[in-house]
C-alpha cells in the first residue's frame, strides 16, 4: 500500500448510524406500544444473558448528549430510525404524538448542528401488535406501513431529505421468520418468503408517499450484502454460492430494479408463492435514488450437499483475521460488491449505510479505550472504497457501524461495535481511538 494520501470526492458525506431498538430504552415511556423485539428480549433465552432493550444506551433520554460527541467527531450525517411503535403504538390507528414530537426535536437540533439526518422507516422493532395479526407473512401490514410512512414523512419530511424505507429485509425476512434467531423467532419457509415479498411491496408503495410528503427527498433502501466464493472449484461448491448469492443478495437486489424473483430461487425454494399479485412487480420497481449497503463479511460456500471426500478440495479458506462476531475480516468484498451494484445494477447513488467491527473493548486506567484493530478495520474498508470510486461506482458516503456502543439484538450486550463505548452500568460514554481518528478522516476528507 501506498503512503500517499487518500482523498474522497469533494461533497462526500460522513456519518456513523444507529437503530431505535438498540439504543433509545424507554420502552414503554410517553405513549410507545411494545414492538417484537421488546416480546423476544423478554422471553426466557432468546437473547444473551437476558438482556433486554429496555434502556439500552438511554438515548431517548441522552440524545443531547449523544449529539454533541457526532458534532466533536465531525459528522456531517447520521443515520438513525424511527421506532414504529413509537409513533403508532399498536401499529394503525392513533398516532402518539409524543413520539413525533422527539424525532422532531432531535432533527431540527441535528439541522442546528450541520448535521445531515438520514432517516430509516424501519429497522426491525414491528409494533407487536402487527405480529399478532399475522406480521409480515400477511399482506395486509403493507397498508399498515404505507400509513405509518405517511404519518412520519408528512411531519418531517419538510426538513428530512434523505429517507431510507426498510434496513436490511433479508433480516427482516429470513432470519427473524425462518432461522428464528430474531423476533418473531419463527422457522418457517413460506412465511419467510411471505415476508421478504411484502417488504419489498412496502419499500415500493412507501417511495411515492415520501416523494410526495418530502417533495426534494432522496428516497432508498438499504440491503446487507455480501459475496459468496465456492470453496472449491467443485460443481457442488459452485452451485452452493450461487445458491448463497441469490439468497443473500439476488433475491432482493433483482425485483429493486424490475427484474422480479431470481427463478433459480424460484425453483430452489419450490414454494407456490401464491402472495405475489399482479403488478407487484412494477411496485417494487418504483425508482430509487440512491441503494444503501450495509458490508461486513464474505460468504465462503461449502456445500452439504456432498461429503468432504466427494468434494474437491478446498482451494479458498478464510483468512487469518476474525472479529467478535466470527465473521471473517475482508476489506476486498467491499470492493467486489461496489463494482458489481455498479456494472450490473447500475443505481444512481450508493451509500455505505453501515460498515464496522465488534471487538473487545476496554477502559484503560486513564480512562481511554484505545481500539486499534477497529480502527485498522475502518482504514482497509475505506481504502476499497475510494478504489470503487475510482472504478466509476457512485458511492457518495460513508456511515460508520455504530456511533455508540449498544444492543446488539440476540448477542444482547455482550459485541461492542461502536465509536463510542458506553458503560451500561452508569451511561458513561467514552470516544474511542477510533472516534477520533475518524474525526480527523472527516476533517480531512482523506485517509492519510
Amino acid at each position: 500500500m501506498s503512503d500517499k494520501k487518500i482523498v474522497f470526492p469533494k461533497d462526500f458525506v460522513w456519518g456513523a448510524a444507529t437503530a431505535s431498538y438498540q439504543i433509545e430504552g424507554a420502552w414503554d415511556e410517553d405513549g410507545k406500544g411494545e414492538s417484537i423485539w421488546d416480546r423476544f428480549s423478554h422471553t426466557p433465552g432468546k437473547v444473551d444473558n437476558g438482556d433486554t432493550g429496555d434502556i439500552a444506551c438511554d438515548h431517548y433520554h441522552r440524545w443531547q448528549d449523544d449529539l454533541a460527541l457526532m458534532r466533536e467527531m465531525g459528522l456531517n450525517a447520521y443515520r438513525f430510525s424511527v421506532a414504529w411503535p413509537r409513533i403508532r403504538p399498536d401499529g394503525h390507528g392513533k398516532v402518539n404524538q409524543a413520539g413525533l414530537d422527539f424525532y422532531s426535536r432531535l432533527v431540527d437540533a441535528l439541522l442546528e448542528a450541520g448535521i445531515e439526518p438520514y432517516v430509516t422507516l424501519y429497522h426491525w422493532d414491528l409494533p407487536r401488535r402487527l405480529q399478532d395479526e399475522g406480521g409480515w407473512p400477511a399482506r395486509k401490514i403493507v397498508d399498515a406501513f404505507s400509513q405509518y410512512t405517511e404519518v412520519v414523512s408528512r411531519e418531517l419530511g419538510d426538513r428530512v431529505k434523505n429517507w431510507i424505507t426498510l434496513n436490511e429485509p433479508y433480516v427482516s425476512a429470513f432470519v427473524a421468520y425462518r432461522e428464528g434467531r430474531h423476533a418473531p423467532g419463527h422457522t418457517n419457509l413460506h412465511e419467510a418468503l411471505a415476508a421478504s415479498h411484502h417488504l419489498l411491496l412496502s419499500h415500493g408503495m412507501a417511495v411515492p408517499i415520501i416523494r410526495t410528503n418530502s417533495p426534494d427527498a432522496n428516497v432508498g433502501i438499504t440491503l446487507n450484502l455480501s459475496p459468496q466464493v465456492a470453496a472449491s472449484p467443485s460443481v457442488a461448491d459452485r452451485a452452493q454460492a450461487t445458491w448463497m448469492d441469490g439468497y443473500i443478495n439476488r433475491w432482493f437486489l433483482d425485483p429493486l430494479v424490475g427484474r422480479a424473483y431470481p427463478q433459480d430461487m424460484v425453483n430452489g425454494f419450490g414454494d407456490a408463492m401464491e402472495f405475489v399479485q399482479v403488478g407487484d412487480s412494477e411496485t417494487i420497481s418504483a425508482p430509487i435514488d440512491f441503494l444503501g449497503v450495509n458490508y461486513y463479511t464474505r460468504g465462503i460456500a461449502r456445500s452439504s450437499q456432498v461429503s468432504e471426500e466427494e468434494n474437491a478440495p478446498r482451494t479458498v479458506f478464510p483468512n487469518d483475521e476474525f472479529t467478535e462476531m466470527g465473521w471473517e475480516v475482508y476489506p476486498d468484498g467491499m470492493y467486489q460488491i461496489l463494482g458489481r451494484l455498479h456494472f450490473d445494477y447500475n443505481f444512481p447513488a450508493i451509500y455505505i449505510t453501515e460498515n464496522g467491527v465488534a471487538f473487545k473493548d476496554q477502559v484503560s486506567p486513564e480512562g481511554q479505550v484505545d481500539d486499534p484493530a477497529r480502527l485498522s478495520y475502518i482504514k482497509r474498508h475505506l481504502e476499497k472504497v475510494n478504489q470503487a470510486i475510482a472504478i466509476g461506482a457512485p458511492v457518495k458516503g460513508y456511515f460508520a457501524w455504530s456511533l455508540l456502543d449498544n444492543f446488539e439484538w440476540a448477542y444482547g450486550y455482550t459485541k461492542q461495535f461502536g465509536l463510542i463505548y458506553v458503560d451500561y452500568e452508569t451511561k458513561q460514554r467514552i470516544p474511542k481511538s477510533s472516534a477520533k481518528w475518524y474525526g480527523q478522516v472527516i476533517r480531512a476528507n482523506a485517509i492519510d
